[in-house]
């Protein structure tokens, strides 16, 4: 594609260490972005609003590299990346509803974010008063037979709302249509003109359970725009950090999987295993969610003598328990009945969406941004990437079972490894606006942080990108076929996040 602009494309031990501009392009250009993402040259790593701008970042696999692209002069709108590229539709949607912008040539304008119940419309853009409410229009299904049933958006449990418009013939589900944007916190607001210290706390509140995901690329964003030099151990006791809230999230999730397909013991016995994770992470970090505990420059925290020795108490009785449970799970042939060939993403869906996590290796994607797009402590770590092509909820499930092997051997790499010395560097933010670029691999996938500091170094714009933006879309085709009743069990083989999403 010789239409395609020279981007600044630059690999992640630079990005990370380093301010990272966007490439400013034409709408010609922008246009030729959208071509190559639909032909599969890049993967989307992201899509915002600015003031009269919008922006992409995109990553090129085969170079193990990442650029911003920015295209500036768009008070009237600019040319949908959706309109060619599915995956973008609904960044482009959250933005137009942020920013006011007209979407050119897409054929979905609905409102995401927004639902009719803000005071103001467009509140990043030109705030105008809000219209009020207005009729959702779900998309029309045409056929024989077919009803619809609608779920929520407040479901029977203590979970976020979301609303599942099911059209089914019968039971089989013939399309799922999602509505999100319940929960959104205006948190792209709100991070504007804050300090880095506040933009770290209201990081770390993007999606509770990742807390320590989103503070790690908050900070990572912010060290490379400041150019900041992190402390060889405190890079370690983030790397220890995130894998606990892995293992964490990967056992919580193994188990309600199995609950939702009736098979409770399973839950019982992975759940008792996840509170001693947080357990020991709160007796260690002094948070059980070891929230607030990395910000820009280092950690908050120490680990001593004593708390090594509870998490290597803590991964001797993993390592003695769990393989007990998968071995009950492999073996219950009435819970395999209910997982295995249910639910199963096509591994071309996958790769044309990008889908990180276990949602993406699950169907053949293999991505892994500790490995692909290194960043410390785990370009000095043994990391296997677990991959399989089935796609289905027992693929998930298994990603998630290696997944926990391999952070359990990821802690023991790291205790072992542990390096002396000061745990957190100082950091000055005034001198001049820059910007930089975050991106580690959480539980669900990848997480994207894009930070813009103003010459007094507060925050001018910051957007997080959740790997759920590129999940939710995926969980509706992977239950096309299948019937209602798995559909629980389905979602919770995604656990895509409402509140990442909604930002």
């Amino acid at each position: 594609m010789t239409d395609l602009p020279g981007l600044d494309w630059t690999r992640s031990r630079d990005f990370r260490t380093a301010p990272l501009a966007a490439t400013g392009v034409k709408a010609t250009e922008w246009i030729a972005l959208g071509r190559a993402l639909a032909a599969g040259r890049f993967a989307l790593l992201g899509l915002w609003g600015e003031t009269d701008a919008v922006c992409l970042a995109l990553h090129d696999a085969d170079a193990r590299a990442v650029a911003v692209a920015r295209l500036a002069g768009v008070h009237d709108g600019f040319p949908s990346i959706g309109a060619r590229h599915a995956p973008a539709q609904r960044l482009e949607r959250a933005a137009a509803d942020l920013y006011g912008y007209e979407l050119h040539g897409a054929e979905d304008r609905r409102p995401w974010l927004d639902h009719g119940h803000w005071d103001i419309a467009h509140p990043l853009g030109k705030p105008t008063p809000h219209a009020g409410p207005a009729p959702y229009a779900f998309l029309p299904v045409a056929g024989e037979s077919l009803h619809q049933v609608p779920v929520g958006p407040v479901h029977a449990g203590i979970i976020e709302p979301g609303h599942f418009r099911f059209t089914a013939q019968g039971e089989t589900v013939v399309r799922l249509e999602q509505r999100l944007g319940y929960v959104h916190k205006g948190i792209d607001r709100l991070m504007q003109g804050a300090t880095l210290e506040r933009g770290a706390e209201l990081a770390g509140r993007t999606s509770g359970d990742s807390t320590v995901a989103y503070a790690f690329a908050f900070a990572q964003a912010a060290e490379a725009a400041l150019s900041v030099a992190v402390p060889p151990r405190a890079l370690y006791l983030r790397g220890l950090m995130a894998e606990l809230e892995r293992l964490a999230n990967h056992l919580g999730d193994i188990g309600a999987i199995c609950n939702d397909a009736a098979f409770a013991m399973m839950l019982a016995q992975t759940g008792a295993l996840r509170e001693q994770v947080l357990r020991v992470a709160g007796s260690v970090f002094g948070h059980r969610f070891m929230r607030d505990r990395i910000v820009p420059g280092g950690v908050t925290v120490d680990l001593d003598t004593g708390g090594a020795a509870e998490i290597q108490a803590l991964i001797q009785m993993l390592r003695a328990r769990f393989p007990a449970l998968v071995e009950l799970y492999d073996n219950t042939p009435s819970l395999l009945d209910r997982t295995v060939a249910t639910g199963r993403l096509d591994p071309g869906l996958a790769h044309r969406f990008a889908a990180g996590g276990y949602v993406g290796r699950a169907s053949g994607r293999d991505f892994d941004a500790r490995r692909d797009l290194r960043y410390a402590p785990y370009d000095s770590l043994r990391l296997e990437v677990p991959v399989r092509t089935d796609g289905d909820i027992n693929a998930r499930i298994w990603i998630r079972i290696r997944e926990v092997e391999q952070s359990c051997s990821l802690i023991t790499q790291i205790l072992n490894a542990l390096p002396p010395g000061p745990v957190r560097a100082p950091v000055s933010p005034a001198g001049g606006p820059r910007s930089g670029l975050g991106l580690v691999e959480g539980f669900r996938g990848d997480i994207l942080v894009w930070l813009a500091l103003d010459a007094q170094g507060t925050i001018a714009r910051c957007h997080m990108r959740d790997p759920s933006w590129f999940q939710w879309p995926l969980l509706e085709a992977a239950i096309e076929g299948d019937i209602i009743a798995d559909f629980p069990l389905c979602n919770k083989s995604f656990n895509c996040s409402y509140s990442g999403q909604d930002l």
